[in-house]
């Protein structure tokens, strides 16, 4: 539905986009992440045709970005980060007057008016000026605004900026059932946000593409395997000897605590079933035995880092 080649864009001498490709299948919700300056919005520009790219090629719902505009906005709905709106409209009168820039005639109109004021929760201030509302009914406005043509492709560029935790969630829920019906692009600083809600991530940094994958499989990447925490009443030396001999062991950290041994242990494999057996085998009492996982801020901060060191550290 998307499908991005060797996409490049320079401000002058300043390289803001260098040469990435990606792809959005129909149906996906994929997260656009990466640190402030990264190229996020200078790349959700290109595909929104608010700006041209200096080199490479874009496609979106099968039409070029670059020489057929028109045919693209009518596939695309975008939600800036700030969103532009005229205060001294009401929300339905702005409504009705993107309707008719979209071109669509006034029993569409009022139908999809209808339509996104339910699905974006917009009914209580659908008649007031949109000047006296709050940051986060602007923000609906602004996704009512990119749902109200029905369109293939939604690019969402922080969605949830301004809004309260219970407009998040139902934000978030709303962003998941659209994707049976839309594509979605969304672009976030909140991970956790982007963890719950998208099924693949492709992570910018400096222009040029660090990572991509699903949540699990870059997950993966940072941990190399899984640390599981435990805690046995049992001596020291004896329970980290015992659980360096389970299979898969590369890594035992103990630490004795009133009693009882805490032990932090990287594996490859999930042997939580394998050192209960030995705690009962042993007869030492286990307080504690889960998996830890490794967060997608963990993996982000590690290869945005990586890939800054990478950048300065010259090459020999």
């Amino acid at each position: 539905m998307i499908e991005v080649k060797n996409l490049s864009k320079f401000y002058g001498h300043v390289r803001a986009v260098d040469n990435i490709s990606f792809t959005v299948a129909e149906g996906d919700v994929v997260g656009f992440l990466g640190p402030n300056g990264a190229g996020k919005t200078t790349t959700i520009r290109i595909l929104t045709c608010y700006q041209p790219a200096t080199s490479g090629s874009a496609t979106v719902a099968g039409h070029d970005v670059f020489k057929e505009s028109l045919k693209v906005r009518t596939e695309v709905g975008y939600l800036p980060e700030n969103v532009p709106l005229y205060p001294e409209m009401r929300t339905r009168e702005y409504l009705r007057f993107r309707g008719k820039l979209r071109g669509l005639d006034r029993p569409e109109r009022e139908a999809a008016i209808a339509r996104v004021t339910e699905r974006c929760w917009l009914g209580d201030v659908i008649d007031r000026p949109i000047g006296q509302l709050s940051k986060g009914y602007r923000q609906r406005i602004g996704l009512a605004d990119a749902l109200l043509h029905n369109p293939r492709v939604l690019i969402l560029d922080e969605p949830t900026v301004g809004l309260d935790p219970a407009q998040i969630r139902e934000t978030r829920a709303l962003i998941r059932e659209l994707a049976n019906e839309h594509t979605v692009m969304l672009s976030s600083h909140n991970l956790a946000e982007v963890e719950a809600t998208c099924r693949k991530l492709v992570i910018i940094n400096r222009g040029a593409i660090v990572a991509a994958g699903t949540p699990d499989e870059l997950r993966q990447r940072i941990t190399g395997g899984s640390k599981l925490i435990a805690e046995l009443r049992g001596p020291n030396e004896q329970v980290a000897a015992g659980i360096r001999e389970l299979n898969g062991v590369s890594d035992v950290h103990t630490e004795a605590r009133e009693g009882w041994t805490r032990v932090t242990i990287t594996s490859a494999k999930d042997l939580r079933e394998s050192i209960y057996t030995m705690s009962t085998q042993k007869g030492w009492p286990l307080r504690e035995l889960r998996r830890e996982v490794a967060t997608l801020e963990d993996f982000f901060v590690k290869i945005v880092a990586a890939a800054r060191e990478e950048t300065v550290t010259p090459k020999v």
